[in-house]
């Protein structure tokens, strides 16, 4: 093979990757990652982690599976209201494209071929479902994207713990291990212009998202998590959803003159720096991806 055969070749495969999965190093060679569990004596017993995909249209089948389950998960914990709530997914074929849920569908009732394919501009086109999707929605997910390569998956809904510690306007403490998943890396958007019908009030929140952060507050709204899978979108926002039902209580605690204790951030450091890998989170969301397709004998991944 010619070296410049060679080079066309390595661009090829290059291009039929997710933005940002050049950033992520194998599962099985990612030590920070496979120290999080242990296998045989001879080290071949690994952690799996993410998979790689050759073909862009088997992940893309694999990615819309992924996201059906995070929707029926949503909907096992009741992160549903009315129309409200959205996941997004950047398609792996059509790079300006990504995948949302169908307006007014409940979370609980998505299968992988409820999904709507939409361009750009947030028009839904062929090769997915032919649905409406929420307009707020497209303006917070599609400038998130935009802003955003590294990003995969974005989730947004309206829980009542992460909306009602949205009313301070201000970050989760690290007072519990757990909260430590998000320990640096969480932003805070200390405005509410309404519902997200524009462009500018998207480009605010990816601001306020920032470069580097895994979630965002979302001041008098909820809460905004991203994954570099839709799994890590989807356990993530469920661990903030947590973090801040328990910064709720501890909150009611303290109120009544109980004094909180802060893990210290040496050791908020060291907890996150174990647990904000992408492989880690993506396998954190494993066992609700299969008690989901158990519980609904394969009817979600159609």
């Amino acid at each position: 093979m010619s070296t410049s055969t060679t080079t066309t070749t390595q661009q090829t495969e290059q291009s039929v990757r997710l933005a940002g999965e050049q950033q992520i190093p194998p599962a099985a060679t990612d030590e920070k990652f496979q120290s999080l569990a242990r296998g045989n004596r001879n080290g071949t017993l690994k952690l799996p982690g993410i998979p790689t995909f050759s073909d862009p249209h088997q992940k893309r089948q694999w990615m819309k599976e992924h996201m059906a389950a995070a929707f029926r998960y949503f909907g096992k914990l009741g992160y549903g209201e009315g129309v409200s709530g959205h996941i997004s997914m950047r398609d792996p074929v059509l790079k300006d494209h990504f995948w949302m849920n169908p307006f007014a569908r409940h979370f609980s009732t998505i299968k992988a071929s409820d999904l709507v394919l939409v361009d750009h501009e947030g028009y839904v086109t062929e090769g997915g479902a032919q649905m409406p999707v929420n307009e707020a929605g497209f303006f917070i997910h599609s400038e998130i994207h935009k802003a955003r390569p590294d990003v995969m998956a974005a989730a947004h809904t309206h829980g009542i713990y992460g909306k009602t510690w949205s009313a301070f306007g201000k970050p989760i403490e690290m007072i519990t291990q757990d909260a430590c998943n998000f320990h640096g890396r969480l932003g805070v958007y200390e405005d509410h212009g309404g519902i997200v019908l524009s462009a500018e009030e998207g480009k605010q929140i990816a601001a306020a998202l920032g470069k580097d952060n895994i979630a965002c507050i979302l001041q008098n709204h909820g809460l905004l998590t991203v994954g570099h899978t839709v799994d890590e979108a989807a356990i993530l926002y469920s661990m903030l959803e947590n973090a801040c039902h328990s910064q709720l209580l501890a909150e009611a605690a303290a109120a009544n003159g109980v004094p909180k204790r802060i893990i210290s951030n040496e050791a908020a450091s060291y907890t996150a720096a174990a647990a904000q890998n992408p492989h880690n989170f993506y396998t954190e969301f494993q066992p609700e991806f299969d008690l989901v397709v158990g519980e609904t004998n394969g009817r979600v991944l159609q």
